[in-house]
C-alpha cells in the first residue's frame, strides 16, 4: 500500500477525482471540498491536506483535511485506512479526530491511536439521505423560499452561529466564511412567512448532484412545518434546474430532522461516524 500527498487540490482531482464520482452521493463532501479549494470558491486558512492511498497503482482509499478540522476520510479497505492515518499522524500529529463512513472511519481512528497513544470517543453519528424526486404530498406550511439578500448578512450570520453551536459544538467555528461563502454562490436560502423564519443553504456541487444544508429554524418559529417546506421547495428547484440527486445529512440522535426530511422523499444511504481523539494525561 503506497500514500501519495497531493500537492493541491486540483492534483488530489485529477487523481481521486474519477474515482470519487463512482460513489458521488457517498463522496459529495470530500469530492466537492476540494472542487472549491481548486476554483477558488473556498479559502483554506492553512494548507489543505490531500492524501490517496493507491494498491498496486490502483485507488483504494482516500482522505483530506481543511485544518483546524477533523480528517475526512472515503470509504476503502483497512490496509488503506491504515496507511492514510499513518500519513496523517506524520502531517498533523496533534489531529482533532476524523470523520467518515464506517468502517472506514473507525479503521482510521483504530490505526490513528495506536500510533499517537491515543484514545477515540465518538462524537457524532450521522445519516446520509439522498432523493432524486421531491415528495410534495404534505401540506405545505404558509410562506416562500427565497435567496437570502445581502442586507440580511447579520441575521444570517447569527442564526448559522446558533445552529453550529446546536448541531455541531464540538466543531471549530468558521466565523463568517460559511455565510459569505454561500452569497457568493447564490446558495443561502431563506423561508419567508411575514420576514424571515427559517434558514437553508446549498453547498457540495459536484458534477450532478447537490447537498442541502445547513437547515435551521429559530426556536420561536419551529414545529409549524417551515423546514420541511424549505427543504421540498429547495430540493425541487434544485431537481428542476438540472441537478439529477440532492443528498443531506442527519444527526442520528434527533429523531426529528430524520422524520422530516423522508416525508419530503429522501431516503438512507448510509451512516457516517464522527471521532474525537482523546489525549491521554500525562503522568506526574
Amino acid at each position: 500500500m503506497n500514500v501519495v500527498r497531493c500537492a493541491d487540490a486540483s492534483a488530489f482531482l485529477e487523481l481521486a477525482g474519477a474515482w470519487l464520482l463512482r460513489a458521488e452521493i457517498e463522496n459529495n463532501v470530500i469530492h466537492s471540498i476540494a472542487t472549491s479549494i481548486a476554483d477558488g470558491t473556498r479559502v483554506s486558512s492553512e494548507p489543505p491536506h490531500f492524501a490517496v492511498a493507491l494498491d498496486d497503482g490502483a485507488m483504494a482509499g482516500c482522505a483530506i483535511r481543511t485544518p483546524p478540522h477533523r480528517a475526512l476520510v472515503s470509504r476503502g479497505s483497512a490496509a488503506a485506512l491504515r496507511a492514510l492515518a499513518a500519513d496523517a499522524f506524520v502531517a498533523y500529529p496533534d489531529l482533532p479526530g476524523v470523520t467518515g463512513p464506517d468502517p472506514a472511519a473507525a479503521d482510521f481512528a483504530e490505526a490513528w491511536c495506536a500510533l499517537a497513544g491515543t484514545s477515540a470517543d465518538v462524537s457524532g453519528r450521522q445519516r446520509l439521505y439522498s432523493t432524486n424526486a421531491a415528495d410534495r404530498n404534505f401540506e405545505v406550511a404558509p410562506g416562500t423560499l427565497r435567496l437570502a439578500r445581502l442586507d440580511e448578512r447579520d441575521l444570517a450570520l447569527q442564526w448559522f452561529a446558533a445552529f453550529a453551536h446546536e448541531a455541531m459544538p464540538h466543531h471549530p467555528t468558521e466565523g463568517a466564511a460559511p455565510v459569505d461563502r454561500l452569497f457568493r454562490t447564490q446558495g443561502l436560502f431563506f423561508w419567508d412567512h411575514g420576514g424571515p423564519v427559517t434558514l437553508c443553504g446549498v453547498g457540495g456541487q459536484t458534477p450532478t448532484g447537490a447537498r442541502v444544508g445547513p437547515v435551521y429554524t429559530p426556536p420561536e418559529y419551529r414545529r409549524r412545518g417551515y423546514a420541511t417546506a424549505t427543504v421540498a421547495a429547495l430540493t425541487t428547484q434544485l431537481l428542476q434546474a438540472g441537478k439529477q440527486y440532492c443528498c443531506l445529512y442527519t444527526d442520528l440522535a434527533n429523531p426529528t430532522s430524520n422524520s422530516i426530511y423522508q416525508r419530503v422523499g429522501y431516503r438512507p444511504l448510509c451512516d457516517v461516524s464522527e471521532y474525537s481523539f482523546v489525549r491521554q494525561k500525562q503522568a506526574h
